[in-house]
């Protein structure tokens, strides 16, 4: 046996405690130090969380035992700290999107393929028995030929829970880079890789206030489109339909619906890790609910330990980078088609990604 891969934070945000929580429950990562640019945040997060070092972010890019670091700053932020973290030897793992502009994502690629270093990115929500089952049923032939899916994204706003969502709204959020990730993601994982796209958008405000923590009542600006329809086309043939909403008071999370040739399935929220699936065959009256394995504690991080394991195994992991590089390429196409008014191309391409073997288990001490 090996010792765990140990784990250090950069970004002591909301987010951070989704990761702490599970992260100290899976045996083969060990979190050893969290770092963020308001240091009594990362004080006060550590102390919650019995992380032993805190500080500034250099505190944690100074660590030599940490091997992967987990960048949770907002967008903007990404590929800087990304190839910061990079430059001081560690890999990476990055909330999603991996940048906001695809010229800084490539950057931070070719800085991790020239130091030997990997970058994995969120979300991993696909790697959930959820989405992994929806597959395995389309590649059994149970809905026949996948034809179309359709997904929607409608919520009134992060503003509505978020203390401070400004940055949900700027260059980077809004409902498809911010939501967007999962249900693309998920979509490439059962159909392959995005051939084109075409998209319209609007957005209803030009103001919105927070309505969540003592902040509540200040007011800020929309930078991007909050309400965002588009058409894909992948390279199998498959099309979608999808809604990723801001503007809507009918609160729609994780409807994912996929028509084949025989029958049509329903999939779970992506943005969760579990849930049931249910089939409807051509002919038939009576929905198939599909039993998916019960997810313990079903929060972000089995895409950290996936990648933790596969680097002690010297194999490829599976929230890779170049996932995350195709998914922003077409959040990218998607906002040129919106501009251009017409289909845009979507230029990269995503290797298959292997399904998760059946019964893998994040609590298992595997290193």
């Amino acid at each position: 046996m090996t010792d765990p891969v140990r784990v250090g934070l950069i970004g002591a945000g909301s987010v951070s405690g989704q990761y702490l929580k599970n992260l100290q429950r899976f045996p083969d990562v060990e979190v050893v130090a969290i770092g963020d640019i308001e240091t009594n945040r990362a004080e006060q997060v550590a102390r919650e969380y019995r992380v032993p070092r805190h500080g500034a972010p250099d505190l944690v890019l100074a660590q030599d035992e940490v091997e992967v670091i987990v960048n949770l700053t907002i967008p903007a932020a990404h590929a800087e700290v990304s190839a910061a973290i990079l430059e001081a030897g560690k890999h990476v793992w990055s909330e999603k999107p991996l940048a906001v502009e695809r010229s800084d994502a490539r950057a931070v690629l070719e800085t991790a393929d020239r130091l030997g270093l990997r970058v994995g990115t969120a979300p991993d929500t696909f790697l959930g028995q959820h989405i992994q089952s929806a597959r395995r049923i389309i590649q059994s032939g149970r809905i026949g030929t996948p034809v179309s899916a359709i997904t929607m994204m409608q919520d009134p706003g992060s503003e509505s829970w978020h203390p401070s969502p400004e940055f949900l709204y700027a260059r980077g959020g809004g409902p498809l880079y911010d939501r967007g990730p999962y249900y693309l993601t998920m979509l490439v994982q059962l159909f392959g890789s995005m051939a084109r796209v075409g998209a319209l958008a609007t957005r209803a405000r030009a103001e919105r206030a927070v309505l969540a923590g003592p902040r509540a009542g200040s007011r800020f600006p929309v930078e991007v489109d909050t309400n965002v329809m588009v058409l894909t086309e992948f390279d199998s043939g498959v099309v979608a339909q999808s809604v990723h909403s801001f503007e809507t008071a009918h609160l729609r999370m994780g409807f994912v619906e996929i028509n084949g040739s025989e029958g049509t399935l329903v999939v779970p929220d992506p943005n969760r890790y579990d849930g049931t699936l249910s089939v409807l065959e051509y002919g038939g009256t009576t929905w198939s609910e599909i039993p998916v394995p019960p997810v313990e504690h079903p929060q972000r991080g089995l895409g950290l330990v996936e990648m933790a394991r596969a680097i002690r195994a010297g194999e490829p992991h599976r929230a890779s980078g170049q996932l995350a590089y195709h998914v922003l390429d077409s959040m990218a196409a998607i906002d040129e088609s919106v501009a251009a008014r017409s289909f845009i191309d979507v230029a990269s391409r995503v290797d298959d990604i292997p399904l998760v073997p059946a019964g893998w288990d994040p609590y298992e001490c595997t290193l």
